[in-house]
């Protein structure tokens, strides 16, 4: 079966949900208007590094430039958005206690039980898969019809942009989740297949979250710190992607974990990509935590202990300092 049918029964199979998706369909009409209006003059025989003659646009197309990425840009990011959302309002509820538990419970009118949340994890992060793998596939025929690598640009634009699905934090969260509901015997039920290929690997010493989601999307999300070159520890993910400790990030950002990462100046910068305004958007990885906690319980109670110390110096100090500011010392 053709992608492009396989994705168009895939949407209307969920259309009850409602879900925004890529227009692939729309998309391919796009280029097929473009492939016939594109002639022989619009080419020009160029020579690559190796002095070879090769064929490439010399004019950016106007049907494209006009209709095609704009059209995807819009989807894309609806895509991600309606993703994001949905798979924190699923978190939310999963992670939440008490009262907050009940109430979010009561107030969604799908009335779900712990079964169905979890298969609405799986939906979507089966939707995530083939939005990506529809928006590749749309690019990869761009280029192919334009014989340029102008897709292959644009996809890494999109990636800068943070409208990429497969690099979104709320992605690595429940792939977290579902891995630490395997890990638990009988709750993931018959249908796990999907994340047999998921879970954490230790490369000399090194962890990283590898995940064969499908034959076409494998993901490796390093989980090493980059300030404490330690496994991090209460993870975070800024929104530019990158992960820390959530103390290193702190650090970095010129904060105390008491006021948090949403008191960084908007100046603060991520110390890997130096990318400003990435600290009042983060998101702490909760499910990521739990994972790693029971994948290496020995260095995370030796962690623990160790944060504990410096979480309580931390606070006193922030109360001490608020004191003297409300007596006026």
């Amino acid at each position: 079966m053709k992608f492009c049918k396989k994705y168009e029964e895939y949407m209307q199979t969920h259309d009850q949900k409602k879900l925004p998706g890529v227009g692939f369909k729309n998309l391919k009409k796009i280029l097929k208007r473009c492939r016939s209006d594109v002639s022989r003059s619009q080419k020009l025989l160029l020579r690559d590094d190796d002095g070879n003659k090769s064929p490439s646009c010399v004019h950016h197309c106007a049907v494209c430039d006009g209709s095609f990425f704009p059209s995807l840009t819009k989807e894309m990011s609806m895509v991600v958005g309606c993703f994001n959302e949905c798979a924190q309002k699923v978190l939310d509820v999963h992670l939440a206690s008490g009262f907050r538990k009940y109430f979010l419970w009561c107030t969604d009118k799908l009335q779900r039980n712990h079964g169905a949340l979890i298969q609405e994890g799986k939906d979507l992060v089966g939707y995530a898969i083939i939005n990506a793998i529809a928006m590749r596939k749309i690019l990869k025929k761009y280029d192919k019809i334009h014989d340029s690598k102008q897709g292959q640009a644009f996809r890494s634009q999109v990636q800068s942009m943070h409208m990429e699905i497969l690099q979104s934090p709320w992605l690595y969260e429940l792939i977290a989740f579902h891995i630490n509901l395997r890990e638990r015997k009988g709750i993931m039920g018959k249908d796990s297949k999907l994340f047999e290929g998921c879970g954490i690997i230790f490369n000399d010493g090194k962890p990283s979250l590898s995940c064969e989601l499908s034959h076409a999307v494998k993901l490796e999300i390093d989980l090493t710190c980059s300030i404490c070159l330690e496994t991090v520890f209460d993870p975070v993910c800024l929104t530019c992607g990158h992960i820390f400790c959530f103390m290193c990030a702190c650090k970095s950002a010129s904060v105390t974990i008491v006021d948090g990462l949403k008191a960084a100046e908007p100046t603060a910068k991520c110390p890997l990509c130096r990318e400003a305004r990435v600290y009042h958007g983060s998101l702490h990885l909760d499910e990521l935590n739990i994972l790693l906690s029971r994948s290496c319980p020995e260095y995370w109670e030796e962690r623990l202990q160790t944060e504990r110390v410096e979480r309580i110096r931390q606070t006193k100090e922030h109360w001490e300092a608020q004191s003297r500011s409300f007596l006026g010392i």
